[in-house]
């Protein structure tokens, strides 16, 4: 990658678009997910586009709309645990390999979402 960034390597917004749309389509079937999320999904995948492409490397629109990303602030709300981690990770990863985002960025930014999720459990034990 040199000095490219991830957002630039892989190909921008467009690839991060189809990478939450990919992940988004997912969730909206997911029996495990998809009462964590409200009913309507625009506005999470729009905030998710914006942080990921910010978060990679690209524009800065998240940090202008919303402020610092607080991802686990963000997220409290919502009964995280292992079972919960595990289904969101790996919608990710698949959506990864489906938009085909190759090497070196792949391997990052699958680093990235393993430590991210991991980060979100929030629910220790069985049904708490």
């Amino acid at each position: 990658m040199n000095s490219q960034s991830i957002f630039e390597f892989v190909g921008g917004e467009a690839t991060f678009r189809r990478l939450v749309d990919i992940f988004y389509a997912r969730i909206a079937s997911d029996p495990l997910l998809r009462p964590l999320f409200p009913a309507d999904l625009e506005q999470g995948k729009e905030y998710q586009f914006l942080f990921l492409i910010q978060y990679f490397g690209g524009p800065t629109q998240y940090n202008n709309m919303r402020g610092h990303p607080r991802l686990r602030m963000r997220h409290a709300p919502f009964p995280i645990g292992q079972r919960e981690r595990d289904a969101w990770l790996g919608h990710m990863l698949a959506a990864i390999d489906e938009v085909g985002i190759a090497e070196p960025a792949r391997s990052t930014m699958r680093n990235y979402f393993e430590h991210a999720s991991t980060a979100m459990i929030n629910q220790v034990f069985p049904g708490v």
